[in-house]
C-alpha cells in the first residue's frame, strides 16, 4: 500500500506535494519521503547555443509572433504545470482534468505538457476525464474524523444514487447488459473485507428475488483455486477503490478459465477493474478517506439490490406493481437513514461499556448475518476490541462456551421470519450471563431488562433492512473507538486501498 504524487509547474509545488501526500494516508504507509528540483535560472549552461550531442545547436533571437496559439496550448495541457499522482484525490485543488493510465504506460511529464507510450512504446493518446474531487470533498468539515463524516453522508449519497433512478433496467449496468443478463443462469461474487460482505448480503437477494443460484468467494482464496467454470455465470467483482489487487487477480482469473459474462461494482470511475469487466455499475459514494468503509459499504447494497430487481425483472419475476414498490423503497431509503442516525445518543452511552471490554460477540440470522459480520469487522478495525460474528443458529456449535458474564453479544434482530428463532438464541446468551445489545425494529416486542439493552430502529423496512441495520453497528464501533482514544481514520497496520497481496 503506497502513494505517488509529482508536479511540474511555475510555482512552488512543495505544498502541492505535502497535501497529497496527506491526503493519501488513508492508503496506508511504511515511510514518506520528499524530492524537489529547481531550474530554469539564467545560468551559463543555459545559455544559447544549446548543443544535443555536438550535432544540433538551438539559438532564438527576436520575437515570438506565435505566442498566443503557443499560449492556448500550454493552457490546454495545463495552466500552471502538469502532476501526476497514485489517487485523484491527491489532485483535488490543484487539476480540473485528469488521466487514467492503461498498465505498462509511460509518461513524460514536462511543464509544457506531457506525452504517453504503450508498453511497445509506441505513443498513445488516452482519454482526457474531468476530476470530481473538490477540497470540499476531502475536507472533514465540522466532524471530528472522516468516519463520523462518512457515516453521516449516507443519507445524501444513496439520494444521490437513487435521484434518477425510475425503473429497473439492462442499460444501468452498461449497453450489452440485455444481451448478457439474457443468457446467465448463475451469478459468481468475487470481493474482499466489506465488499465480501456486501456480496453475501447480495446473494440473499439474488436467489430470493432473481431466483438465480449465487456463490460468494473471498477473492483472494478463488485466484488459487482450480474452479469449474459455467459459461453461463456472470461473474460479479465488487472494489470500492477498484483496484484491490487480489479481486482483479481474481476477476483475470475467472476469465482465463472461460467466464465471458463480468460485472464490476466499484466507487472509482475508470478504475482497473470497471476497465477489466465487460458491464459495470459505478456507485455514488464519493470520496471515502476513512479506512473503515460506510457509506461505500451501503451505496454497494443500494447497487446490488437495483441488480438483483434488475434481473428479476429481465426474467420475467418482477411485476408493474411490485417494482413500483421497491422504487418506493429506495427512493424512502434517504429519510429512514436520517431516522437512524438520529439514535447516535443512546449508541453513545452503550459504547461506554463496549469500549471497556477486549472482546465482543455479534450475532444475525439470514440477510443479516452478513451484517453483523460487518458490524464485528468494523468494530475489530478501529477500536482493536476482539470481535466475531456468528449465524445465531450456530451459538451451541461452539460459540456458546465464549459467553459469559464479560462477554457482549451485539445482535441485529429485525422483525422478520426468524424473530422467535432468534430470541431462543437470546435466551441462551442470558442463561449463561452474557450482556445482549440487540438493534430491533419500531415493531418488534423485545424490551429491555436487565443484561438486555435495545435500541429500537425508527421502522421496520422488509427487504432493504441490511442497509439500515448496518448504521447503527458502523456508529457502535466508530464511538467505541472514539472512548478509547484509537487513531479512527488510520487505524494500525490497515490501509484503505490494498493494491498488494
Amino acid at each position: 500500500m503506497c502513494g505517488i504524487v509529482g508536479a511540474i509547474a511555475q510555482r512552488n509545488v512543495t505544498p502541492v506535494l505535502l497535501e497529497g501526500l496527506r491526503r493519501l494516508e488513508y492508503r496506508g504507509y511504511d515511510s514518506c519521503g520528499v524530492a524537489v528540483l529547481q531550474d530554469g535560472e539564467p545560468l551559463t549552461r543555459n545559455a544559447h547555443p544549446i548543443f544535443s550531442s555536438g550535432e544540433i545547436a538551438l539559438v532564438h533571437n527576436g520575437i515570438i509572433e506565435n505566442h498566443e496559439s503557443l499560449r492556448e496550448t500550454l493552457s490546454a495541457l495545463g495552466r500552471d504545470g502538469n502532476y501526476l499522482a497514485s489517487d485523484t484525490m491527491a489532485l483535488a485543488g490543484n487539476a480540473e482534468h485528469f488521466i487514467y493510465l492503461e498498465e505498462g504506460d509511460l509518461v513524460s511529464l514536462s511543464r509544457e505538457g506531457i506525452s504517453i507510450a504503450d508498453r511497445d512504446g509506441n505513443p498513445v493518446a488516452r482519454e482526457i476525464r474531468e476530476l470530481e474531487a473538490t477540497k470540499a470533498a476531502v475536507g472533514l468539515g465540522p466532524y471530528r474524523h472522516y468516519m463520523q463524516k462518512e457515516i453521516f453522508e449516507q443519507p445524501s449519497v444513496i439520494a444521490d444514487s437513487t435521484e434518477h433512478l425510475v425503473r429497473f433496467a439492462p442499460a444501468l449496468f452498461g449497453a450489452h447488459a440485455n444481451a448478457v443478463f439474457a443468457e446467465i443462469d448463475s451469478v459468481l461474487i468475487l470481493a474482499c473485507g466489506t465488499s465480501y460482505h456486501s456480496g453475501m448480503t447480495a446473494k440473499y437477494w439474488l436467489e430470493s428475488i432473481s431466483r438465480l443460484p449465487t456463490s460468494v468467494e473471498i477473492a483472494s482464496e478463488y485466484r488459487y483455486r482450480d474452479s469449474v467454470p459455467n459459461p453461463r455465470t456472470l461473474v460479479l467483482a465488487i472494489s470500492q477503490s477498484g483496484e484491490t489487487a487480489d479481486t482483479l487477480a481474481a476477476l483475470k482469473h475467472a476469465q482465463v478459465l472461460g467466464h465471458r459474462h463480468t460485472l464490476a461494482v466499484c466507487n472509482v470511475a475508470g478504475s482497473a477493474i470497471l476497465r477489466q469487466a465487460a458491464l459495470h455499475f459505478l456507485t455514488r459514494a464519493g470520496a471515502e478517506i476513512g479506512v473503515a468503509s460506510t457509506k461505500a459499504f451501503t451505496t454497494q447494497l443500494v447497487a446490488l439490490f437495483v441488480l438483483a430487481a434488475t434481473l428479476a425483472k429481465r426474467r420475467g419475476m418482477l411485476d408493474a406493481h411490485r417494482e413500483a414498490a421497491m422504487l418506493g423503497q429506495l427512493h424512502h431509503l434517504p429519510a429512514a437513514l436520517n431516522g437512524v442516525l438520529a439514535l447516535a445518543p443512546q449508541i453513545i452511552a452503550w459504547a461506554g461499556s463496549l469500549a471497556r471490554k477486549e472482546n465482543a460477540l455479534f450475532l444475525g440470522r439470514g440477510i443479516h448475518y452478513p451484517i453483523a459480520l460487518e458490524g464485528a469487522l468494523k468494530l475489530k478495525e478501529i477500536s482493536y476490541i476482539h470481535a466475531e460474528a456468528y449465524a445465531a443458529g450456530e451459538l451451541k456449535h461452539g460459540p456458546l462456551a465464549l459467553v459469559t458474564e464479560q462477554m457482549p453479544v451485539v445482535t441485529v434482530a429485525p422483525n422478520d421470519a426468524l424473530l422467535e428463532k432468534l430470541k431462543s438464541n437470546l435466551q441462551e446468551v442470558r442463561a449463561r450471563g452474557g450482556e445482549l445489545y440487540v438493534f430491533s425494529d419500531a415493531d418488534s416486542k423485545i424490551r429491555s431488562a436487565p443484561g438486555l439493552h435495545v435500541i429500537r430502529m425508527p421502522e421496520h423496512y422488509g427487504l432493504l433492512s441490511p442497509i439500515l441495520h448496518v448504521v447503527p453497528l458502523q456508529l457502535l464501533a466508530y464511538h467505541t473507538a472514539c472512548a478509547r482514544g484509537t487513531d479512527v481514520d488510520k487505524p494500525r497496520d490497515l490501509a484503505k486501498s490494498v493494491t498488494v497481496e
